[in-house]
Parts: structure tokens; C-alpha cells; sequence
């Protein structure tokens, strides 16, 4: 059963969407991301133009998200004071991130700019989960000790402090509306919430339990990704309307599976998992920028054009 997507201009099964979407939504709900990480290079792989795919999937993770923060908040998982502080940064990156697009677009190197980013990004935060993952499993068959709820770095001294009572933490706002900015950027050009990004400077830099950050996370990622979305819309016009409610109907039903499997994961297992798949995705990006294609072929551009 195949789907004709006129942005995309190409016709896909719509069993094969929805399996995506559902696949998707399943990450989201256990890791507190929005899947686009995922759900883009996918896109990619299964033939959909990267810039369709960067707009579109900008969309659906604001939907998946959506789905997700609902569960996380009848557990209590949200600090709303927290993603309202990250939102004002997140919707400054958006813009941004945008215009940054529509200026690699009208150069021709959009395609390689979202490669790369994904492959060094993934790479860095997958690798670095990975590790302190694993170190905190063995910290926990072999405790030395009480461990402190969190390390103070020296971000946490700056000035503009505000009590989150959630998270339980007391810090400056400046760092988690920069942290927002930055993962507002990379929804405008990589189509991700950035929670691959965000969880970890929430949990490592900010401080927040983990589960408090899953949920925070989402709820962040609703606003950032729906304004990216709309000025991708507006400016690029590679927003795929049929596309994204096809993903839509997979990643809604499976966010909410997700959820209930998440919250019977402890949260190093929740970290460890979440920085392998990272890890794995960035290296099938890298794989296929450095691999020959199997069909070669070459475009000569007549003279006199």
C-alpha cells in the first residue's frame, strides 16, 4: 500500500511509515527524546530528500513529544519552571538555526552540512553517555560511600539564580536558556528536538535526576520543534504535510508503549542504552558519507547554462 507525498514528490508504503513512526515514538517515551535523531537519517535511507526530511520530522517529533510529556507528567516527571527557562532560549535558536538553513540551502550544501553535523554531534554526546554510563553501574555494585546528589560546576555560580523546586536545584537561568538556544538550532537544521543533546546537559551540567530530565526534555521539545517547523514552513517549504501525519499516527501509539517501558528501567540502563543508539546511529551517517553509492552516476552541466 504505498502513499504519494507531493513535498517529498516520490511514492513510500504507508506500512512502512507508520512502523518508523511507531519505532520513533517508542524511543521517545522510554528516553525522554524527541526521536528525530533517529527518525531523520531514516527518512534519508529510505529515499526522502534531506531537506523534506529535516522540516518534516521537526513536526512529528513535536507530535511524539507531545504524547510523551502527557505520561510523564501524570508521574510527576516535569519541571515546568525548568522548560519554560530552556523555551525562551530554544525559540531564539529555532529562528537561528532557520535562517542558517535557508543560507546552506541556497549554496547547495544543506545535504552535507546535516551529514556532518549528525555524525560529529552523535559521535561526542554518544560516546561521553556511553562512558559515564557504564562508570555509574559499577558505581553501583561497588558503592564507596554516599554519593552527592550532584556535582556544583562553575556555571552554577553565575548570576540570575532562580529555585527550581522539581529538580530540586537553585542555580542561574543563564545556562539552561543556553541550553535551550542550542537545542533550538539543531531542530531548525538537523529536524531533532535535541534531546539526545539536552538530557545529558540536564542530568551532567544542570544537575536534574534523570527522570525529572526525561520528562522536562519532552515538554521543551514540543514548543522548539513546532516553531521550527512553522518557519521551515514559511521560509523553506519543505514541511510534507502527508508525511508527517503518517509518521504522526505511528509515533503517538508508540510513545505511549515507550513510557511504560522507561519507567521500569533504572537510570544508568536508561543512559547507557540511550548513548549505544546514539552511538550507532552516528557511525551508519559516517559510514555512508565515506562508502561509494552503488549507483554512480554524474551530472555534467552543459556549457552556455
Amino acid at each position: 500500500m504505498t502513499i504519494y507525498l507531493p513535498v517529498a514528490e516520490l511514492s513510500i508504503n504507508v506500512l512502512l511509515l507508520l512502523g518508523l513512526g511507531g519505532g520513533v515514538g517508542l524511543l521517545s517515551g522510554m528516553f525522554g527524546v524527541g526521536g528525530g535523531f533517529l527518525m531523520t537519517p531514516l527518512l534519508i535511507f529510505i529515499g526522502i530528500p534531506p531537506a523534506v526530511a529535516v522540516g518534516t520530522e521537526a513536526n512529528q517529533v513535536a507530535a511524539a513529544s507531545v504524547s510523551g510529556v502527557l505520561a510523564h507528567w501524570r508521574r510527576g516527571n516535569v519541571d515546568f519552571r525548568m522548560g519554560l527557562v530552556m523555551l525562551a532560549g530554544g525559540g531564539v535558536g529555532s529562528a537561528v538555526g532557520v535562517w542558517v538553513f535557508r543560507l546552506l540551502r541556497e549554496v547547495g550544501q544543506v545535504d552535507l552540512m546535516i551529514s556532518l553535523t549528525y555524525v560529529v554531534l552523535l559521535g561526542v554526546v554518544g560516546a561521553l553517555m556511553v562512558g559515564e554510563s557504564f562508570r555509574a553501574i559499577a558505581r553501583s555494585r561497588h558503592p564507596a560511600g554516599q554519593q552527592r546528589l550532584h556535582t556544583h560546576y562553575w556555571v552554577h555560580g553565575w548570576p540570575l539564580k532562580m529555585r527550581f523546586p522539581r529538580s530540586k536545584l537553585y542555580i542561574s537561568a543563564l545556562p539552561p536558556a543556553i541550553i535551550g538556544f542550542v537545542a533550538g538550532i539543531l531542530a531548525a537544521i538537523m529536524g531533532v528536538g535535541g534531546g539526545f543533546m539536552l538530557i545529558p546537559a540536564m542530568i551532567y551540567l544542570l544537575g536534574m535526576p534523570t527522570v525529572v530530565a526525561v520528562g522536562t526534555s519532552l515538554f521543551q521539545i514540543i514548543f522548539v520543534t513546532s516553531i521550527a517547523t512553522f518557519l521551515h514552513a514559511a521560509a523553506n517549504q519543505t514541511v510534507d504535510v502527508i508525511l508527517a501525519l503518517v509518521l504522526l499516527i505511528g509515533a503517538v501509539i508508540g510513545a505511549q508503549i515507550g513510557t511504560r517501558i522507561g519507567a521500569r528501567l533504572k537510570a544508568e540502563q536508561l543512559r547507557a542504552l540511550l548513548g549505544l543508539l546514539v552511538l550507532s546511529v552516528g557511525f551508519k551517517v559516517g559510514y555512508d558519507l565515506v562508502v561509494p553509492p552503488a549507483d554512480l552516476f554524474s551530472v555534467v552541466r552543459q556549457l552556455g547554462e
